[in-house]
């Protein structure tokens, strides 16, 4: 199990940008004294789960720049920035194949449940708080695939941080267990 985080960890250092890329990147170079403080670049159990639910959401839902995006929205929520960006590349134009008919069968399946029980709760609201347009013009698609973008979002958003969460309290779990072991190991017998 080792052998593999130390892979992943690697691979990451690899192909993942550095805080001096960023700072000169051109989209975050205007607030990269807020994006490269120090507190947003920790490993921690709050800022992981944080850092992988926002990249999924905004992976999912901007179309362009999510990276930039995901890093300038990681300093409002403390996520952490580099999983953050990371996770934004899970959607890449292999998986929208896959995402943008699946969000368009959602919102139009979803919307059209909506119409059939009379009230539209969903519609009603979406009209009156003007989020239909918002969504549209957000994700650059029509109104069901919209939709369907924002719940595939939410969903995946919330699966990432709860596995994230439930997996790094394992992952702390074994490594306490065996530094207690070894602990045992090493008393004197008595």
């Amino acid at each position: 199990m080792s052998s593999l985080v130390s892979r992943t960890t690697n691979w990451l250092r690899g192909h993942f940008p550095t805080r001096e890329q960023l700072e000169k990147n051109r989209f975050i170079r205007p607030f990269a004294h807020r994006v490269l403080r120090s507190d947003l670049w920790r490993f921690n159990r709050r800022s992981v789960p944080r850092g992988i639910a926002l990249g999924l959401f905004v992976g999912i839902m901007v179309p362009f720049a999510h990276s930039a995006v995901a890093a300038l929205t990681a300093m409002f929520v403390r996520a952490n920035v580099p999983i953050a960006i990371a996770a934004t590349w899970t959607s890449n134009p292999a998986t929208w194949v896959v995402i943008f008919p699946a969000a368009y069968k959602i919102g139009q399946a979803l919307l059209r449940f909506d119409h059939a029980t009379g009230v539209a709760p969903i519609t009603e609201t979406m009209s009156h708080t003007g989020s239909d347009h918002l969504l549209e013009r957000l994700t650059g698609a029509g109104i069901e695939t919209a939709f369907g973008l924002f719940v595939i979002a939410t969903i995946l958003s919330a699966v990432g941080y709860l596995a994230t969460s439930f997996g790094w309290r394992w992952w702390i779990g074994r490594k306490r267990q065996a530094r207690l072991a070894e602990a045992r190991l090493r008393e004197p017998a008595g």
